[in-house]
């Protein structure tokens, strides 16, 4: 069965059942999202709360079970305006519609009809199995200054037991989520003086550091060249990116020098400024420029989500500026270092997409042709199976786009690789060919981690808290029996810390059995037990957070399997 359609079909069957059940409220939109669908309702004073969605469902399975086909609705003027008059909401999305020259549809089922362009399954009858999920705000059409409403998330599925699989992800989800674990394994918090911003503690800041030395080595190994770029630049450049035109609302707007400026939302202009500071040739290119600088977009308050969706973050950021005849070489090596990444370092699978060109966007309709026909060639010579994602490029270019998927089965887009001729052209920028020309440059935009904020959210619930011993935080925790161990567990911690290895001692007056499950709460890859019996062998008892234990490991190779592991990163 196709899920599209069956979603859609839920969506509106829940949008009848709220609306027979409260008759005042008024209808938003209702469309499918990836595991599920959500209805927008503007409740007219009325609290609907996760307590009603048994009331809520009872009353959709009654619609279900009247067998009611979904149609088409051919409605006369008046009937038209008559609804519209009820429905506000509608009302402005059908003079949108109208405006844009869109097709006009309404389709029902009973007496229900929405303003909707169709998609559904012929019959209630065929809906089988559905879950009303939470409620949350949500301003009409994502703008701050319009009307909050209330967004009620649901899924539905063809069979009991695909429901049951989902439903037990989402509570294996909800034990990783991140923003738990943040604050259990002591990594980061998150505070009202600066809403949509990490604050990393000491162990986060540990991880934060080594993905970022992680990627610093690839740089070197690479040819790219780290660059540090102010935050703050005047309206003036924006307007020459098209930023400003085509980004504004998701900027954070300031005064600079009694002048508009911003806070920068990207590095791409910073690093064209880069490119210009200096007259280039054909024997510069490649010229790959690397930047970690923070980045701030002024996110809506209500979809601000932990590390995932924040105001502040910094990107693994990088531009590379060549000629044509290096662009499919230089794109060629950046799909191989996204696939070094995920495939190699964190074993993960990916899916690829093609974003094409948005409504809004910069260049003319030729270059746009040009590029997608670049990435197309690239992407099959490289025999990546894609799909194609309509008028989801960036407004500069169109993208190759990186879907990972982690334990839980959920996909997370992170990698991308921006094609754009349409930004150095605007900036002028130039370099002198082989035959004495002035030549414009193309630009590759790419970020292979992408945000580290939502990278390393991602990583705490693929790994549920446990990552792999380079990124943790501590990497070894040295547990005394008693303090006549103390000694020898000193030797070992010195040991350790010279071979700077991440370790700590825990010689509290505890239980052993207390501080193993302590350091197992933390998540710590190797537990260390050392009592009478190790410190006069001058061995070790290792455990794994697995619950394995190694009994009289010999101290040096202990510290040489760990050290091999920590610097293969695996």
């Amino acid at each position: 069965m196709d899920l599209e359609k069956l979603r859609h079909s839920c969506a509106h069957v829940l949008a009848s059942a709220v609306k027979e059940l409260y008759p005042k409220i008024k209808l938003g939109i209702g469309p499918t999202i990836e595991n599920g669908f959500y209805y927008d309702f503007d409740l007219s004073g009325i609290k609907i709360t996760e307590d009603d969605f048994p009331r809520i469902e009872a009353k959709m399975k009654e619609i279900i079970s009247k067998s009611l086909d979904f149609r088409p609705v051919k409605l006369s003027p008046e009937k038209i305006k008559e609804f519209l008059k009820k429905e506000p909401y509608k009302k402005e999305l059908y003079e949108d519609f109208k405006k844009e020259s869109k097709n006009i549809t309404f389709f029902g089922h009973g007496d229900f009809i929405d303003l909707c362009k169709g998609n559904h399954v012929s019959n209630t009858k065929e809906i089988k199995v559905f879950k009303l999920l939470k409620t949350a705000g949500a301003y009409w059409k994502g703008i701050s200054s319009n009307p909050m409403l209330t967004r009620i998330y649901a899924t539905a599925f063809p069979a009991e037991k695909e429901l049951k699989d989902y439903l037990k992800n989402l509570e294996q989800a909800e034990s990783r989520d991140h923003r738990l674990l943040g604050k259990q394994l002591d990594l980061f918090s998150f505070h009202e003086e600066s809403p949509g911003s990490v604050f990393f503690h000491p162990k986060g800041a540990i991880i934060y550091n080594e993905l970022l030395g992680f990627i610093r080595s690839e740089y070197k190994k690479r040819n790219y060249q780290e660059v540090i770029t102010p935050l703050i630049y005047s309206k003036s450049l924006w307007e020459t990116s098209g930023h400003w035109k085509l980004f504004k609302e998701n900027m954070f707007l300031l005064n600079m020098d009694d002048k508009e400026a911003s806070l920068k939302p990207m590095n791409c202009p910073s690093h064209v400024l880069i490119y210009k500071s200096s007259i280039k040739s054909y024997r510069d290119l490649p010229l790959r420029i690397a930047d970690f600088a923070p980045l701030h977009r002024n996110e809506l308050r209500g979809v601000l989500s932990g590390l995932f969706r924040a105001r502040k973050f910094q990107q693994d950021d990088a531009h590379i500026f060549c000629s044509e005849e290096q662009l499919e070489s230089e794109i060629n090596s950046v799909l191989d270092f996204i696939n070094y990444i995920y495939k190699k370092v964190f074993d993960f699978d990916y899916e690829v997409e093609l974003s094409t060109k948005p409504s809004k966007s910069l260049g003319s309709a030729e270059l746009w042709n040009k590029a997608e026909s670049i990435l197309k060639k690239v992407l099959v010579k490289n025999k990546l199976v894609y799909k194609v994602n309509p008028g989801q490029g960036a407004f500069y270019g169109p993208k190759i786009d990186f879907h990972i998927k982690d334990a839980l089965g959920r996909k997370w887009q992170l990698s991308t690789v921006q094609l754009d001729f349409a930004m150095p052209s605007n900036f002028e920028i130039t370099y002198e060919g082989s035959d004495g020309k002035k030549h414009t440059p193309i630009m590759i935009h790419r970020a292979l981690l992408g945000s580290l904020e939502r990278f390393i959210g991602i990583l705490l619930e693929n790994y549920a808290g446990k990552l792999p011993v380079w990124l943790s935080p501590v990497q070894v925790i040295l547990l005394t029996i008693n303090d006549k161990n103390l000694k020898f567990a000193r030797e070992i911690k010195k040991k350790l810390e010279e071979n700077e290895v991440r370790v700590e001692l825990n010689d509290k007056q505890e239980t052993i059995s207390r501080k193993v499950r302590d350091a197992q709460l933390m998540k710590i890859p190797y537990i260390i037990t050392i009592g009478d019996k190790e410190s006069e062998s001058k061995t070790l008892a290792v455990r794994t957070l697995d619950g394995k234990v190694k009994f009289n490991l010999k101290v040096e190779n202990f510290i040489e399997e760990l050290k091999e592991k920590i610097k293969s990163r695996k």
